[in-house]
């Protein structure tokens, strides 16, 4: 007899979770953020980019934005606390390499396998704006990944 969804176990049913947030700019001239989030099995695959679309529209901007600008993997460490996270950037430029330190920081912080996409304009680094949105990136990512860990904590 064949198993419907609703009876089988939940340990083995989809659980893909994709979820696109608006985060106003963080500072003066400093533009908005988009954060995708798609949540899987001790997985997290996020893109991050600037934005100027609304915040009603916010799950059109990963589509105008660029996944492989500076991306990275990160993995926890397993039982040693003090070993770092293994990390590889899977695309990055010359310009480009926030990514993979940040990971390593998600994946230390979150005990989780980490892919980041950070898609920022080269322009705001010559303005001296990098520092402060690469800052402001990280704290929507946290505050991103916290409310995807209480819902993961009540399922």
């Amino acid at each position: 007899m064949a198993q419907t969804q609703q009876d089988t176990p939940a340990a083995i049913q989809p659980r893909i979770h994709v979820d696109t947030r608006y985060f106003p700019p963080a500072g003066l001239g400093l533009p908005a953020l988009a954060v995708q989030t798609t949540r899987l099995v001790d997985t997290y695959m996020l893109w991050v980019g600037t934005t100027d679309v609304e915040p009603e529209l916010i799950a059109n901007a990963p589509l105008q934005g660029c996944l492989a600008k500076d991306w990275a993997c990160a993995m926890p460490a397993r039982e040693m606390s003090g070993t770092p996270p293994a990390a590889t950037p899977l695309y990055r430029t010359s310009s480009s390499e926030a990514s993979l330190s940040m990971a390593q920081r998600l994946a230390r912080r979150f005990k989780k396998q980490i892919f980041l996409s950070i898609d920022m304009p080269p322009s705001l680094g010559s303005m001296g704006q990098e520092g402060k949105l690469l800052l402001a990136i990280e704290r929507a990512v946290v505050e991103t990944l916290k409310s995807h860990e209480v819902v993961v904590g009540e399922s």
